[in-house]
């Protein structure tokens, strides 16, 4: 990983530890997350990762060795947790929780890049 910007090293090691925070200052101001219908903004998509974090505590990445070439680094995420808490996200109806394991497998697609120094998500489907 000898390639990988600290900005997009930051932003991996913010997620593996639920440092909201540090991915903040990892991410752009400018972020466009894509889900399934939705496209949450940096705030929204901060606010995303709290009610994640709470509803999952025991969330986890894994991660590919990120791709690197001209046109930017890929990375294929894969993430699973135990829904133990409620997924309170803003703008949806509270999800008590189930005690189900959730786990999300990305398919070929990138689903973070970095290019200058900024970092974005696509794609993601919890």
């Amino acid at each position: 990983m000898d390639d990988v910007p600290p900005v997009l090293q930051s932003y991996i090691n913010a997620l593996k530890t639920h440092d909201v925070r540090m991915v903040a200052s990892a991410v752009s101001e400018d972020l466009a997350f894509v889900s399934l219908g939705r496209t949450l903004n940096k705030s929204r998509f901060l606010d995303m990762l709290r009610a994640l974090y709470t509803a999952f505590p025991d969330w986890h990445y894994d991660h590919s060795q990120p791709e690197v070439s001209e046109g930017g680094i890929a990375i294929k995420w894969r993430q699973c947790g135990t829904h133990s808490g409620t997924f309170a996200m803003p703008g949806l109806d509270p999800i008590e929780a189930t005690g189900r394991t959730v786990t999300s497998v990305t398919d070929d697609r990138p689903q973070s890049t970095s290019d200058n120094g900024r970092t974005w998500s696509q794609d993601v489907n919890l």
